[in-house]
């Protein structure tokens, strides 16, 4: 039985899991002499994470089959069949399953079973990845962020319907500071040696939920760093007799983090856990959404190499860590571990598993379809990334009359609104003609919530040019190869940041940090000392990103409504969405004044 969250006590020994029938076989004796070779065994633990609410090879957004351009395919139907292959390979008794976290948001699958149809609700359903990571017969789950996206009664109940512990040895009661979740599970694997071997997981999540679900979180639970965790755990999972310690970690492997200074904990710290606590085999990584197959990292206090594997996201691909042992001096030694990752879109989706929630992905696609206005034109964001587009306006219409709504009769009603947004997903799309929720929803894909910031004319000149260094420098009369311009330095998509609400230029010809030209408010160029309020997500609000001064500036307004569903019910409120009413272009690229497109 894997260990008992809710009657765990800090104090106790957790009990086994995954108890072996078979193991390897003994090696023979040698023919002469009275020496014996030594016994070894060997087993094999996978790994996912970042699955994010994926079951089906399903985009609910798009509403057919999952496609990128590399042509991976996604969700734990399919990871089911490569778990299966892998149990029938090496002996299910022999192979643990684990995950790295970020399990129970990001698809509409996942958010009708926190909104539409909680699980929360009396006599409510099982969260569908709970029944399927069951089914699958998942060991162990380290907590990612976004299990507080929907609030702790939510996650509480996810935890619940999961037959498996959720491991966060760094998410402590903020009263007692006492663990809030169970820190590690123990798992034992029976040898044909006599001994059993004693698989430890660690569980260890990211301190950024302070921050980015503050509103959840705060003086409920507090978050300190992996590396302090990770050095009180370890040596007592040893001292009870661990043979193998693993670590689930939502966290990179960079060592860097996008709040910055704003926490004194490590964002992506997985890479310097292996480095500074001894006694860690191998580390599941999560969180970046990176691949790295198998990357070692040695400890500086005792040289031991601990492999490190981050499978991706979404059930992409399939970690395999394979352990091999050997009895020394009357205990079990990792002898060899390595690593490596399977692509999820050389299996077929698992019958069982589609059978099992064939029923609930049928109600999500049915409620995704339904119908809520129409729109005069067509509208995408291909272009978006560097060009300012309609439907990115549209999101910033909203948020900017939301707050503006929000803020009417109050000391801050006369002040300029302005308003941030991202472009979330290159192939989102709102279709002249019908608009159905999937098409709202789309624009936004995140469980972001908004916001009013109080800034200065001077500040906002600061926030776009940090935003501007998405861009890959490119010199005048160089040619310009749109699919070489943006993420420069790795920033991803949704940490560029277009405002509505001014005007200005960005000259990619110059270095990033003076880029900004011509920044203008009312057809004015902008006073420094002006004030102004920025309509902004939560997630950069708090420090998603790292962009100066938004998560220092006053707070004037905030509410618990997701941006995605305040457009839903802005389009149901309008009936008709007109670019006509809301599209201008603000903003555009430039090499020395002349404008790139």
């Amino acid at each position: 039985m894997p260990l008992d969250r809710r009657t765990f006590l800090g104090t106790s020994a957790a009990t086994g899991a995954a108890v072996a029938l078979a193991g390897a076989t003994a090696t023979p004796a040698a023919a002469t002499g009275h020496t014996r070779p030594p016994k070894r065994y060997s087993f094999t633990v996978m790994g996912t994470t970042d699955l994010h609410g994926n079951v089906f090879n399903w985009d609910y957004f798009t509403d057919k089959e999952f496609d990128d351009k590399t042509h991976n395919d996604v969700g734990l139907a399919k990871i089911s069949t490569m778990v299966n292959k892998i149990r029938e390979e090496k002996g299910r008794r022999n192979t643990l399953l684990i995950d790295a976290g970020d399990t129970i948001q990001g698809t509409q699958l996942s958010y009708y079973y926190a909104k539409v149809d909680p699980i929360t609700a009396r006599r409510g359903p099982v969260h569908p990845m709970a029944q399927a990571m069951n089914a699958i017969g998942y060991d162990a789950a380290a907590l990612g962020n976004h299990e507080f996206n929907y609030g702790i009664p939510v996650l509480r109940k996810f935890e619940e319907q999961c037959d498996f512990p959720l491991l966060g040895a760094n998410a402590l009661d903020a009263k007692t500071l006492r663990p809030a979740f169970p820190p590690y599970s123990v798992h034992r694997l029976c040898t044909p040696h006599g001994r059993d071997v004693k698989v430890a997981v660690l569980g260890l999540t990211n301190p950024g939920i302070a921050i980015w679900d503050k509103a959840n979180v705060q003086g409920k639970m507090v978050f300190p760093g992996l590396e302090e965790q990770a050095a009180k755990w370890v040596p007592k999972l040893r001292s009870m007799g661990a043979d193998v310690v693993i670590v689930s970690a939502h966290s990179g492997s960079s060592g860097t983090s996008s709040y910055g200074d704003q926490l004194p904990y490590i964002e992506n710290a997985a890479g310097l856990v292996a480095e500074q606590v001894p006694g860690i085999d191998a580390i599941l990584v999560g969180h970046a959404h990176t691949e790295i197959a198998e990357y070692f990292v040695a400890n500086k206090e005792t040289g031991q190499k601990v492999v490190l594997s981050e499978p991706l996201k979404w059930g992409q691909r399939l970690t395999l860590f394979d352990f091999d042992l050997v009895w020394e001096k009357g205990r079990w030694t990792v002898e060899k571990v390595g690593a490596q990752v399977l692509n999820s879109n050389t299996a077929d989706e698992d019958p069982k598993i589609t059978r099992l929630l064939g029923d609930e992905h049928k109600k999500v696609v049915a409620y995704v379809n339904q119908v809520i206005g129409t729109s005069t034109v067509g509208m995408t964001t291909a272009d978006a990334p560097w060009k300012d587009e309609p439907i990115i306006d549209l999101i910033n219409h909203v948020q900017a009359e939301t707050v503006k709504g929000a803020l009417a009769g109050g000391q801050y009603a006369a002040l300029p609104v302005l308003s941030q947004a991202s472009c979330f997903s290159r192939t989102a799309a709102i279709p002249a003609g019908q608009v159905t929720i999937r098409d709202a929803a789309g624009l936004y894909v995140f469980e972001n919530t908004l916001e009013a910031r109080l800034l200065t004319g001077a500040q906002i000149k600061d926030y776009l040019e940090f935003s501007a260094r998405y861009f890959v420098q490119t010199p005048a009369g160089a040619p310009v190869d749109t699919a070489k311009l943006t993420n420069a330095d790795n920033t991803p998509d949704y940490n560029y940041d277009a405002l509505s609400g001014v005007t200005y230029e960005i000259d990619i010809a110059k270095p990033a940090g003076s880029r900004i030209a011509k920044l203008s408010f009312d057809g004015k160029p902008i006073d420094p000392a002006a004030q102004f309020v920025l309509a902004v997500n939560n997630y950069r609000a708090s420090g998603g990103g790292n962009f100066p001064h938004v998560a220092r500036s006053q707070q004037l307004w905030a509410n618990s409504e997701e941006i995605r569903n305040t457009i839903i019910n802005w389009v149901k409120a309008k009936g008709t969405v007109d670019p006509a009413q809301f599209a201008t272009v603000g903003w555009k690229l430039t090499r020395e004044g002349t404008p790139v497109f």
